[in-house]
């Protein structure tokens, strides 16, 4: 007979994006370096909004909900990374305001059992002609209705 591997944990909320860890994103101590922690994070709310349709090509005016700036971020490191391969960035929306919005994240194991690092970021949608807040459209509230974590 042979052993089972532990079941994942099952998500309670949000959404688990797979991503990449490459040789070079290692820092000289072998050590995933802590600016890649961010990019990655960043990417998979790239890809999680693009399966959306929220995603810029190059036209702010035409950007919809993708005309947006980081007001904040905050990040904790809990464990290493210490090789490269498959891993992934847990997200979930903490807030959704009508112009704002607060998201969680985890970068952590593929199955999303370990958690490397965990933090949170502040968006601002803004209006491209005057880069003040504006609000999100219907269709983006709708999304991120979705993904919001159970208060509690």
């Amino acid at each position: 007979m042979t052993a089972e591997a532990p079941a994942a944990p099952a998500l309670s909320h949000g959404r688990l994006i797979p991503v990449a860890v490459h040789f070079d994103d290692l820092d000289a101590l072998g050590l995933l370096h802590n600016a890649r922690y961010p990019l990655m994070v960043e990417r998979a709310w790239a890809e999680l909004w693009r399966e959306h349709g929220v995603h810029f090509e190059g036209d702010w005016a035409a950007a919809g909900d993708a005309c947006n700036a980081v007001k904040e971020l905050r990040i904790t490191y809990e464990a290493p990374v210490t090789r490269p391969g498959e891993y992934a960035v847990h997200l979930w929306l903490e807030r959704l305001g009508t112009t704002g919005l607060t998201y969680g994240f985890r970068f952590c194991s593929a199955d999303g059992a370990l958690t490397y690092a965990h933090g949170t970021r502040v968006l601002v949608r803004l209006d491209p002609a005057t880069l003040r807040p504006a609000p999100w459209s219907e269709e983006f509230r709708t999304a991120g209705r979705a993904l919001l974590r159970p208060a509690g």
